[in-house]
């Protein structure tokens, strides 16, 4: 009886042992699967089941692959929306077209007196995922996690881009070339 029990448990362990092993293979297909998609410039399934997450059933979602991120624009509510996905499959943070009466009033009274002259150009609003330390990569420049707008200002073939903070401060960015 000892025999037949023992058998029964070798047996077992060896039948857990196989899945184990076909489970583990299995895994490491789809691991190898996905880094083929990023190698060639696809769009993660994973950033895509991170975006309807967050974001519920959205129909009209239109993905790419950016330089750093995964990148869905969108509509929600409304307004059209580009939605940003690191190498994890986490939301980065949103961007939205806006309006220059959009920005801190502060802010328009600081642009219209110290660019006298420019044109002013279209107006962005990011908005950042706090759940996320990734940093943002806007106009080919990285900065620091915040909520922003950003400003084009444009004179003759110059155009610069300026960073708004919610309290209204304004800095430049950076340069757009033409």
């Amino acid at each position: 009886m000892k025999t037949f029990i023992t058998s029964a448990i070798i047996a077992a362990l060896a039948i857990t042992g196989a899945q184990a092993q076909t489970l583990a293979k299995e895994i490491r297909k789809e691991n190898k699967a996905e880094k083929h998609a990023e190698a060639r410039n696809d769009v993660s399934s994973r950033s895509k089941d991170s975006f309807y997450a967050d974001f519920g059933q959205v129909n009209d979602a239109v993905w790419s692959r950016g330089p750093q991120f995964d990148e869905v624009t969108f509509t929600k509510d409304g307004q059209k929306l580009t939605a940003f996905y690191d190498g994890h499959f986490m939301l980065v943070g949103t961007t939205a077209d806006k309006k220059f009466a959009d920005i801190p009033a502060k802010a328009q009274q600081d642009i219209e007196k110290h660019f006298k002259g420019y044109a002013i150009g279209g107006v962005l609003e990011y908005k950042d995922n706090e759940n996320n330390d990734t940093n943002m990569l806007l106009y080919g420049t990285q900065f620091e996690d915040a909520d922003h707008y950003f400003v084009t200002v444009s004179k003759g073939k110059e155009a610069d881009v300026l960073m708004v903070k919610a309290d209204g401060q304004v800095s430049f960015f950076s340069t757009l070339r033409k």
